[in-house]
């Protein structure tokens, strides 16, 4: 059992490395815009929209506040370990070799399944942009086989997937739907990855250049069209004009959407090999680029609940051409526009997620948990060659028989556990020495702080809304009954932080980050939860089979 445990010590000057050392400060903040401004923007911002009407604003603020307060975790893990491997190598250092494990299957769940859904998002603005020029692709080589089948099957208004279902040749009895641009964009993408860093920042920064001066034109055009009504709907059952109005359960329902556009922030750790001087680069990198998406977002999600009704954005995957469309502003310049500039950003997004899966195999790989093909570099390139075809693959296979939401849902929770382990793990290191020029995350006793906040929050909390405390234990509820179940669980395990706060002096940053983020998993669904634990216990089951038997710390 102590093994399962056992810690694995890394030296802050033990950076060799057989990866080619590139990266400075601003590549790493371009990176991060890159990972961050993309699919979350472009198309889950939709989504996220119609569940949490112009009140997810407040999602993105807490979940900038959460992303905010981990990457300062991030930031000292980068500046104490700067080695390839992110929250996997992190935990390695303060949890052990199980839950580095666990983090470690949970980062292939990030970066693996969520390029799923950014290569989905990418064919759905390529084809539709292709569609403003007059060229059409057959609806069944623009969509996967299970979206076209469950729109057919739940009598969907979609026209596209019914039309992808009815018009599918058949090889045998089975119906011939693929998602022909997703697969070609993932293929494009593995073969640049494959071909170097140094190839891959630069594609990366330009393009990323042309999607930020895209999106200051949408915010500067969007708001001379801005009805400041929308901001405040009326309610159809209440008859209520309200900034939420779906209620804050409602708010806290669109938090897989809000936080997928943040999951990339802690791809920027795994780059730390072929960073130049990373204990210096990458805590400045990451934060640069968060405070940077998080006034994007807001500014976003401000012009487009402001331009058009909340209600309007219901399936809407492209949101920032459909502000522009003709029922809408009727800026035609500006849809065609935003259309062409959301395959560029979805490309970026696609680029870093694609650059980080590989190096966290090479990483497990070089401590024993993985077969040691993973390792391998190209003697050329300098890249984990083989784990970067792996990747492609293990994106292109699933594209085939995947549909978003499901993607979606699964790789939020998957991040934000990272997370929460992350911020408790810095809790659990030692005191370090200061050294000049490197990050250093300031100790704040949280003894009497954090008790203080969380319990005087949660009184605060209690005399604004004092009929959601009253109706707590109602879980029968069908529309708030998870929520309020999950937010219960929430509020036990605080009060237990902060007994144990109270006793170990904990550092008030790190713990602060570990509440928010705990507290964005109270807005997944049981559903989420299940699929999550489907696939923590096939991780496992592969640990103990290989992992376990071969870990190089456990034969040392």
């Amino acid at each position: 059992m102590n093994q399962l445990f056992r810690r694995k010590n890394y030296s802050e000057t033990d950076t060799s490395t057989h990866l080619l050392r590139v990266l400075g400060v601003w590549d790493i903040v371009f990176f991060g815009i890159a990972a961050i401004i993309g699919a979350g923007s472009f198309s889950s911002l939709g989504e996220a929209v119609f569940r949490g009407g112009p009140g997810v604003i407040l999602l993105y603020l807490i979940c900038g506040f959460a992303c905010g307060f981990t990457a300062l975790c991030y930031a000292e893990f980068a500046s104490r370990i700067p080695t390839a491997g992110s929250a996997y190598t992190y935990a390695y250092a303060s949890f052990g070799e199980l839950i580095a494990w666990i983090i470690g299957w949970a980062l292939i769940m990030e970066y693996s399944f969520g390029n799923i859904y950014v290569a989905f998002s990418w064919s759905d603005y390529f084809t539709s942009f292709l569609e403003r020029l007059g060229m059409h692709i057959p609806d069944y080589l623009t969509c996967s086989y299970t979206e076209a089948r469950k729109a057919f099957m739940n009598g969907s208004e979609n026209k596209e997937l019914l039309n992808a279902w009815k018009s599918a040749p058949l090889i045998g009895s089975l119906k011939f739907i693929v998602d022909v641009p997703a697969l070609v964009i993932n293929g494009l993408i593995t073969w640049l990855c494959y071909v170097g860093v140094k190839e891959s920042k630069n594609f990366n920064n330009s393009l990323v250049i042309l999607k930020l001066a895209a999106i200051v034109l949408v915010i500067l055009v969007g708001f001379a069209y801005i009805n400041t009504e929308n901001w405040t709907p009326v309610n159809p059952e209440t008859h209520v004009a309200s900034f939420m109005p779906n209620g804050f359960a409602g708010v806290m329902s669109a938090v897989s959407g809000v936080f997928f556009a943040y999951i990339g922030f802690d791809a920027l750790s795994v780059l730390s090999e072929e960073t130049k001087d990373p204990q210096k680069t990458l805590p400045k990198g990451m934060i640069i680029s968060l405070v940077l998406c998080t006034v994007i977002y807001i500014a976003l999600t401000l012009v487009l609940t402001g331009m058009v009704d909340y209600r309007k954005f219901d399936g809407i995957g492209d949101p920032l051409s459909f502000i522009f469309e003709k029922s809408n502003a009727n800026v035609a310049w500006m849809e065609l526009t935003v259309s062409f500039v959301a395959i560029v950003a979805i490309t970026t997004v696609l680029l870093v997620f694609q650059m980080g899966q590989p190096r966290i195999w090479y990483a497990m790989s070089r401590d024993g948990l993985m077969p040691e093909k993973f390792r391998t570099v190209h003697p050329k390139y300098k890249t984990p060659s083989f784990a970067t075809i792996i990747t492609g693959i293990a994106v292109g296979v699933p594209i085939l028989f995947t549909d978003k939401t499901f993607i979606l849902d699964f790789t939020s929770i998957g991040t934000i556990f990272a997370f929460v382990l992350v911020c408790a793990g810095v809790l659990m290191l030692p005191a370090k020495e200061k050294i000049k020029g490197r990050f250093h995350l300031p100790y704040i006793n949280g003894k009497i702080i954090f008790p203080v906040i969380f319990i005087g929050g949660l009184i605060g909390f209690y005399f604004w809304q004092p009929e959601f405390f009253n109706t707590l234990t109602d879980w029968n509820d069908p529309k708030d009954g998870e929520f309020r179940a999950s937010i219960l669980v929430f509020i036990i395990f605080n009060l237990i932080l902060c007994v144990f706060t109270f006793i170990k002096s904990f550092s008030l940053i790190p713990l602060i980050g570990l509440s928010s983020c705990l507290y964005l998993l109270t807005g997944m669904s049981h559903e989420n939860w299940f699929w999550f634990g489907l696939w923590f216990a096939l991780g496992l089951i592969i640990y103990f089979c290989y992992g376990y038997r071969n870990s190089k710390l456990r034969n040392a």
